[in-house]
């Protein structure tokens, strides 16, 4: 399945029935982490939560109350550099606010990179083309 770029947060809800409408709830994190803001209009898209056969599962999955990365190694992101680190390295954040390491970078700086690591709270990606 393909998921878009624009994405600012995922999380699972159940959907429930009142009065005339159906509600599905945004856990508190999702706000408190600056993706989304009260009373602004967002785009929802519900996915089915069918179980997924075994040979789909794999070995290094997380428990499904763990917020998971919003990136791949081998992926490959447009990114602005908005900070940077202790150790001079560029600093981009993605969907939720999760920061992306790249080295070689500047404030300002507008790349492709190839995510090259990915940890539970940053990944490390390389530039592979500059100046997007």
């Amino acid at each position: 399945m393909e998921i878009s770029d624009k994405l600012l947060c995922l999380f699972n809800a159940d959907v429930r029935e009142e009065d005339d409408r159906y509600v599905v709830e945004v856990p508190k994190r999702e706000v408190e982490t600056g993706s989304i803001e009260p009373g602004e209009a967002y785009r929802v898209a519900l996915i089915s939560r069918a179980v997924e056969s075994d040979s789909e599962s794999t070995e290094t999955e997380r428990p499904s109350s763990e917020p998971q990365p919003p990136v791949e190694p081998g992926e490959l992101r447009y990114v602005e550099i908005e900070d940077i680190g202790k150790q001079g390295d560029g600093i981009a954040r993605v969907e939720r606010g999760y920061v992306i390491i790249v080295p070689g970078t500047d404030v300002g700086d507008r790349v492709k990179i190839e995510v090259s690591e990915v940890k539970s709270n940053f990944a490390v990606g390389e530039v592979i083309e500059e100046e997007v």
